[in-house]
């Protein structure tokens, strides 16, 4: 097989491979650089290195901590902290995830930009998914497509659920007047989310949720519509008084590493804030 052919059965585009031959990529079998007229045979290794990635003027590195949960050679796993921004936006500015995150490639000297697996709002805290490059950041986009990257998150919510877990299958769209705000409405896309309640006492539900889809605020719009919103989400009825944020945390992601090619599980313990809630109110 030409190192051509492999190389597109790992769906590396021509695009890519175009970028990798004349921008400063390589690509080696056994530790030697070759061309992709290379005939390989059974047993060879192959390693493709990727061309240098130019950041946007506004990803400024920044020594912002980040607490890395896994690292491999394609991935960054990151317990984002709530009241960080993943990045900066027209809404948000400050420090981001993303700044620290490429102070972090700096470091290690790699020269990428960010390239978020997963996003997660300012205020929801847990695990976040980097891909250290273009190409990687393609494999899991298509792993999203075909939902196969399942995550779990947990959060604290109003009133005490009798059921003990529960399906919810409602489209959710914008707010017409707003540019941030979220609905459950009939011409919005389907979002699907699952839960088990954990819990419950004086006045408060502790649930893990299992989001099917990817819906912007998905958890937060679909626990409010059923008369559960979450504990300090301000935004969809809840109450601020005795947390400052809304209190969800992604808790673990499970998906199927398209390079290393084995299951990879990820958890993360839930923070100081819920733990506090939960001795104090439940």
């Amino acid at each position: 097989m030409l190192l051509r052919a492999f190389i597109g059965k790992k769906r590396i585009s021509r695009k890519a491979l175009t970028d990798i031959k004349f921008h400063g990529g390589k690509l080696y079998v056994n530790g030697i650089e070759k061309n992709v007229r290379t005939i390989l045979q059974t047993g060879d290794q192959v390693t493709v290195v990727f061309p240098p990635e130019k950041r946007g003027i506004e990803m400024h590195p920044k020594p912002i901590p980040i607490s890395i949960l896994y690292e491999d050679a394609s991935i960054l796993a990151i317990d984002k902290p709530s009241g960080l921004l993943t990045i900066p936006s027209a809404f948000h500015t400050g420090d981001s995830l993303a700044q620290g995150v490429l102070f972090y490639f700096d470091q290690i000297g790699l020269e990428s930009t960010f390239h978020a697996i997963n996003r997660l709002d300012k205020n929801t805290s847990g695990i976040m998914l980097v891909a250290k490059h273009r190409y990687i950041h393609h494999l899991f986009s298509c792993l999203q497509k075909i939902h196969a990257i399942q995550r779990i998150y947990i959060a604290i919510v109003h009133g005490e659920i009798s059921e003990k877990q529960g399906v919810i299958d409602a489209p959710i769209g914008r707010v017409a007047e707003s540019l941030i705000t979220r609905q459950v409405c009939p011409n919005g896309q389907r979002a699907l989310t699952e839960y088990q309640v954990l819990f419950c006492q004086n006045g408060y539900s502790v649930v893990k949720v299992f989001p099917k889809t990817g819906r912007t605020h998905q958890i937060r719009v679909h626990m409010a519509s059923i008369g559960h919103p979450l504990v300090g989400d301000d935004l969809y009825g809840g109450s601020v008084e005795k947390m400052n944020r809304h209190a969800l945390h992604s808790t673990h992601i499970q998906f199927y590493h398209p390079i290393l090619e084995q299951v990879i599980n990820i958890s993360c313990a839930e923070p100081t804030d819920f733990q506090a809630f939960i001795a104090a109110y439940m």
